[in-house]
């Protein structure tokens, strides 16, 4: 259910776009439906026209074609419509975009002083397991000389 916020700003997306589902005298059929489904599925928000020659309004049209494949109505104005329904393939594209986005627009200045703090990490757990080793290796040496005094 959208709000009449939501709904306004459909509207206003509508203005712009071209009508490119026709409702003819045939009224609402099978294939109306398939046509609204994939243009659905493409651009979320499908402009829809009622041609004369049908015995539907409008609204009859819009509400039919809603209830048929589970969208909802934005609009009817004379023989036009608006419906709506969320697309999973656009909110996908959104998110895969605005990711990219995000990790376009990082800060280089971060991201170098991040650089040469994880450079500088390494470079000390290098050092610390050479002395690590140094030290194990020098304790082994010490208890072999011990063990070779003792006998």
């Amino acid at each position: 259910m959208l709000t009449s916020k939501q709904r306004a700003e459909l509207r206003a997306e509508a203005n712009t776009l071209e009508t490119t589902l026709m409702v003819g005298k045939g009224g609402v059929t099978e294939q109306v439906l398939s046509e609204a489904r994939t243009q659905l599925e493409a651009r979320e928000l499908v402009k829809g026209r009622v041609l004369e020659t049908a015995l539907l309004s409008a609204r009859e049209a819009s509400d039919a074609i809603c209830t048929g494949i589970g969208a909802e109505g934005i609009a009817c104005v004379g023989s036009k419509f608006v419906i709506y329904r969320r697309s999973e393939k656009k909110a996908q594209e959104a998110a895969q975009k605005a990711r990219a986005e995000k990790k376009k627009h990082s800060n280089p200045v971060r991201r170098g002083a991040q650089q040469r703090r994880k450079a500088a990490r390494e470079e000390r757990e290098r050092r610390n397991e050479f002395f690590r080793q140094s030290a194990i290796q020098a304790a082994i040496e010490k208890r072999i000389e011990q063990a070779n005094k003792k006998k």
